[in-house]
């Protein structure tokens, strides 16, 4: 391959890039790639940072740090903040996500009070590390999966963790509520963690820069030391709306990850495709792996994920896909156990499985879990067996 290939960003999707093809990829963090998914297992103290290092580079690629501050499509060269260019013949942007920071009283400026963390990168979880320990009150707010990894893997290391959820119940992209019920019961009763929903973070007060309580909006105050935002995340855009490129909520590509210039490509966090943004590793990967066949052999392309979330709370495995909420029409098959934990769900629309969550025992999760990702007609069996260990298959 001779054609030369920059890669700007250096998170799941651009490593896998720079680990299949002889790419530049030049990435802000000053960490080797590393797996995002793991964040909250190295915060739990369960692996060492080197333990989640992504595999190495391609033998003839080469890995740069740098921050991107402009793409010159004209002349096909990327800028960056020290000086240097990188000319190209295909670019690709894999800028992923940045963490949503809330509109609260003493976040103001873009700066963070000490004591402040959003929880998305390698150095977030370090500075967690040094600020965490036995009996420190932590408010996590955000009750999505985020929140949810955030929340256990403090509890993990002995902090007095609350977790304050806006919504009406955690997880709410994932899990139903009788499954969010579950997981609430298991953070509250096996982890020490208070779980607050329906419950809004007004603002943070502050004491010579560094956080002292939480404020909600219902007036009560909350002492805390520490404060983690886990607020959901936005695609990083900036850098291709300033080069013109089309964007929408996220860059714009087509099937074959190309955005509105045929040179340039994107994947991952940033990237939507056909009106959709995942924000998964598993699509991230998906989206490399089919980059790698169009530029490598000018064949394949890409057709959207089916993604399935998986989430180790410790005693509790969690596994979600497709729509938990059923449409008129749809049949639902429902097990649950109050005394075990355990909870399973399947939603099916004709002859197809579309949705489904399993808390406690996953036994049947990889059968279902093939049925719905290729799009399977069912076997003529009753639904119950479904939520079998093999899933009626």
């Amino acid at each position: 391959m001779s054609s030369r290939i920059v890669v700007v960003g250096g998170g799941t999707a651009g490593a896998r890039l720079a680990e299949r093809l002889p790419v530049t990829l030049l990435g802000e963090e000053p960490h080797a790639p590393y797996n995002r998914v793991l964040l909250a297992d190295v915060l739990a103290g369960r692996y060492g940072p080197e333990v989640i290092a992504l595999p190495a580079a391609h033998p003839d690629g080469t890995r740069h740090r740098a921050r991107v501050t402009a793409v010159d499509r004209a002349a096909r060269v990327v800028r960056c903040a020290d000086g240097a260019a990188f000319a190209y013949d295909r670019l690709v942007l894999a800028t992923g996500s940045n963490p949503v920071l809330p509109p609260l009283r003493g976040l103001r400026g873009g700066r963070l009070p000490a004591g402040v963390h959003a929880f998305r990168t390698l150095d977030d979880c370090l500075a967690l590390d040094a600020l965490v320990g036995t009996g420190v009150r932590v408010v996590v707010i955000g009750g999505g999966l985020l929140g949810v990894s955030a929340a256990r893997a403090l509890a993990a290391r002995g902090a007095d963790v609350v977790l304050a959820q806006q919504g009406e119940h955690l997880m709410e992209r994932q899990l139903d509520a009788g499954a969010a019920a579950v997981l609430r019961r298991h953070l509250e009763a096996d982890l020490g963690v208070e779980v607050h929903t329906e419950c809004r973070v007004r603002g943070l007060r502050c004491a010579g820069g560094a956080v002292e309580a939480v404020e909600f909006a219902d007036g009560f105050v909350l002492d805390a030391g520490v404060v983690v935002l886990a607020c959901g995340v936005r695609p990083r855009v900036g850098l291709a709306a300033e080069a013109g490129l089309d964007v929408r909520r996220g860059i714009v590509v087509d099937d074959r990850l190309r955005t509105s210039d045929p040179y340039i490509h994107a994947v991952g966090d940033c990237a939507e495709h056909d009106g959709r943004l995942y924000g998964l590793a598993g699509a991230a990967l998906e989206q490399a792996d089919a980059l790698v066949d169009v530029l490598r052999h000018g064949t394949g392309g890409y057709r959207g994920t089916r993604a399935l979330t998986r989430l180790s709370t410790g005693a509790l495995e969690l596994a979600a896909f497709g729509e938990a909420t059923p449409l008129p029409g749809d049949d639902t098959v429902r097990l649950a156990d109050a005394t075990s934990g355990a909870y399973r769900k399947v939603v099916v629309r004709g002859d197809r499985l579309v949705g489904g969550v399993l808390l406690g025992d996953l036994g049947a999760v990889g059968a279902l879990a093939r049925a719905w990702e290729g799009d399977e007609a069912l076997p003529e069996a009753p639904l119950l067996h479904l939520l079998t260990h093999d899933g009626g298959f």
